[in-house]
């Protein structure tokens, strides 16, 4: 057994050193397939890893995941490389996706913060988070020194940052989000552009000092001021309000606005206290309302139009890229200036039209007027620019004003309609013209092409004018501006205190008073009212009983007539009638020189002039104590003769052209005969005192029992005397009973009927005739 012992140490100690071998052998192999040993940590560093995440909970809903690729905890924060943090909605349905290189978490404080850029992509779908299609909405917001809190979900930065939206992009300096009301708020130096739903259309740019966009109500709200500006439109104000609709721009209300339109030749600027612009999908505007203080200015290379009211409506036509004004509507307190600019040295009057509701529409392309409407009653005011223009104004119940080209106002028209015009004082005058008044149901005013001077002026039912004492009315009314003349037509009728004329047309000059009237004219003449003469004191105020008597209107009838000089020169054509009393004078024409007193007719004329009543005929019986003589028939002195001319200086009425004098009984012809009329107030005799008869002289009487006929070469006849001088040629006195007397002058005395006969030169001779009792 001995010898067996050292034998079984040995094979012990193989056994040992074969298993020795073989664990150690195991454990080189266990040592090399063991991990690494992992690096000591920074002094301060609590621990790290590699793809982070960290997930917020509330009653099994998640409020935020934040994942890294790196992790390191120091000091109780949490420092995150390549950090994603999901914000998700409450309904858990989508996510906003905060995303940086590098951040800082800070657990117990709840707080992310971001040093260097960051990214926010909202409304991620959390079910497909690699589809997001365009929502309307803020979409990706790019800043950097962002802080996250995760208790309210807040995130803010004080550095600038850049949004893009599915509508536009923007940046601003300084801003907060708030996922759980969906509020963004720009803090300062806010800039956005918004686009339409077409990438083509021009954006609008929105700038302000802070800017607070609730993307729930739809609305962004611009303190303390606003700029709004699209292509050559600039809009800038005080606090405004933007309402989106699917992230477009639907309304801007603003106040304190004042805005600009520069396009080529023609400039559009409006203000008003507080202002709405209306736009549609392509950021256009289409309206455009201000209230209260709205002014609009439209300025082009033809002047500019100036518009004050309460409240102003402006449509704008969308249908090509560009926002074209269509309509203003003015209501309220609405006043439109227009200023036309000079041009060629002559600078048109301004136009201020004034009414509560005045409607403007612009021709195609915006830039001129088509036509400018009130809605109720309204005046036009013209205004000079320069001496010697008229300042006029129109009133009417209801006003249409048509434009022509380059601005120019075409037509001016209105109902129940009146007018004023005041000239200018006339030069060397004390005092100026009296204004011109008119009156009528319609109206139309034409203006002179390429200017805002009236060319013609039209006025019809029941048209009225006045100017001073001068007076007028017709059916219808033309006025020739630069002519100044009124033409009046049916029922036409003018008037002062001077006299009257009533014709179926009549032509007035405004300046001068002259006027021409045809179609069955009715005058009237007031008697003229001279001034005293000293050189004369018995004269003076006398009044007079010749052809232009001065005591008694002076009626007339023509188809035409004429006025001139200040209604001292008056002509009658056609059929001529006039009378004064029972004085009466027809011909085919008479012309009146009142100025000078003289009359003159001719072509068949026929002159009436009656004998003045005794003063003794009366009505009491014959017999009675102070009986007057019985009341006989008036007496007329009847003239017939081509031509008559009469001056009242002398009264002494010429006619020629073969005369017949007609009174009653006696009858008197030759070629010429001059009526001397009577010039004493106290006569009782007969306004022809007496008349001398030239050439083929032929006085005929005659009576129940006899004829009597006078011839001679000139014949003078005396009323007061009933005496017939003939002389002349040879002659001749033919009475039917008593026989034929002739001499070198034939004196006939018709009341007692003696005839004196004086002879031949040498051969005196005188005879008596004397009638049997």
């Amino acid at each position: 057994m001995r010898r067996f012992g050292p034998l079984l140490v040995v094979a012990i100690l193989f056994i040992l050193t074969g298993v020795g071998t073989t664990y150690y052998a195991r454990l080189r192999q266990l040592a090399q397939n063991a991990p690494a040993k992992p690096q000591r940590l920074p002094p301060g560093t609590e621990g790290a890893a590699q793809d982070w995440m960290y997930t917020k909970t509330d009653n099994g809903k998640t409020i935020y995941t934040i994942k890294a690729k790196g992790f390191e905890q120091v000091e109780g924060k949490m420092r995150l490389k390549g950090v994603e943090l999901h914000i998700f909605s409450k309904d858990g349905k989508k996510f906003d996706a905060v995303k940086s290189a590098s951040a800082e978490f800070d657990e117990h404080g709840s707080e992310l913060y971001s040093d260097g850029d960051v990214e926010i992509i909202m409304d991620v779908p959390a079910d497909k988070p690699e589809d997001q299609p365009p929502s309307g909405r803020l979409m990706t917001i790019r800043t950097s020194g962002v802080h996250y809190d995760s208790k309210t979900s807040k995130a803010n930065t004080d550095r600038e940052a850049n949004f893009v939206f599915d509508r536009g992009d923007g940046k601003c300096v300084g801003a907060e989000y708030d996922p759980n009301t969906r509020e963004l708020h720009m803090k300062s130096a806010v800039e956005l552009n918004w686009h339409g739903t077409d990438p083509n259309t021009k954006p609008m740019k929105i700038e302000t000092g802070d800017l607070l966009y609730k993307e729930v109500d739809g609305k962004v709200f611009l303190t303390p001021w606003s700029k709004l500006t699209r292509d050559t439109m600039t809009m800038n104000a005080g606090p405004a309000t933007v309402t989106l609709k699917k992230g477009l721009i639907q309304l801007v209300e603003t106040t304190q606005a004042q805005g600009t339109d520069h396009q080529e030749k023609r400039n559009l600027d409006y203000a008003a206290d507080e202002l709405t612009l209306n736009f549609n999908d392509d950021n256009q505007v289409q309206k455009i309302t201000g209230t209260k203080n709205a002014r609009l200015v439209s300025t082009s290379d033809n002047g500019a139009t100036t518009l004050t009211t309460d409240r102003i409506d402006m449509d704008f036509d969308t249908s090509t890229k560009e926002s074209i004004l269509k309509t203003a509507i003015a209501t309220g307190h609405s006043v439109a200036q227009s200023k036309p600019v000079s041009k060629s040295g002559d600078t048109p009057a301004m136009r201020i039209l004034k009414s509560d509701v005045i409607i403007t529409k612009m021709r195609d392309g915006g830039r001129d007027i088509d036509n400018v409407e009130t809605g109720g009653p309204g005046s036009l005011e013209f205004v000079p620019s320069q001496p010697g223009q008229p300042h006029r104004w129109m009133n009417g119940d209801h006003i249409w004003i048509a434009y022509g080209a380059d601005n120019q106002i075409q037509t001016f028209r209105s109902v129940n309609v009146s007018t004023r015009t005041e000239k200018p004082k006339p030069a060397n005058a004390k005092q100026p013209s009296a204004p011109a008044l008119t009156w009528s149901k319609d109206m139309v005013a034409h203006f002179q092409p390429k200017s805002s001077q009236i060319d013609k002026l039209e006025q019809w039912n029941d048209f009225r004018y006045e100017e001073g004492d001068r007076k007028a009315k017709a059916d219808r009314a033309v006025l020739d501006q630069p002519k100044n003349i009124i033409d009046l037509t049916g029922k036409a009728r003018v008037w002062d205190a001077t006299g009257s004329a009533d014709a179926e047309h009549i032509v007035l000059d405004q300046k001068s008073g002259d006027f021409m009237a045809e179609g069955n004219v009715r005058s009237v003449r007031m008697p003229d009212q001279k001034p005293s003469d000293p050189k004369k004191p018995d004269a003076n105020n006398k009044q007079s009983s010749g052809m232009l008597a001065n005591d008694e209107p002076l009626h007339g009838m023509a188809k035409k007539m004429s006025s001139t000089d200040n209604n001292l020169k008056i002509r009658y054509d056609g059929n001529v009638v006039l009378w004064q009393g029972a004085n009466r004078l027809t011909a085919e024409v008479v012309e009146i020189d009142r100025d000078n007193d003289v009359l003159h007719a001719h072509g068949n004329v026929v002159s009436q002039l009656m004998d003045k009543k005794d003063k003794d005929q009366g009505v009491k019986e014959p017999g009675s104590q102070g009986a007057k003589k019985a009341e006989t028939a008036p007496v007329f002195s009847i003239v017939h003769a081509p031509e008559l001319l009469y001056t009242d200086d002398d009264r002494i009425a010429y006619y020629k052209g073969g005369v017949v004098l007609d009174r009653g009984t006696t009858k008197v012809r030759s070629k010429e005969l001059k009526a001397f009329l009577r010039n004493d107030n106290d006569s009782d005799s007969s306004s022809l005192d007496h008349a001398f008869a030239d050439g083929a002289v032929q006085i005929f009487q005659a009576a129940p029992d006899r004829t009597r006929t006078g011839t001679s070469e000139h014949a003078e006849y005396y009323v007061d005397e009933d005496k017939v001088i003939l002389e002349g040629g040879q002659p001749k006195f033919v009475d039917s009973k008593q026989g034929t007397t002739q001499g070198k002058q034939l004196i006939w005395y018709s009341k007692d009927d003696r005839l004196l006969v004086n002879g031949a030169v040498g051969q005196p001779a005188q005879s008596e005739l004397r009638r049997k009792h």
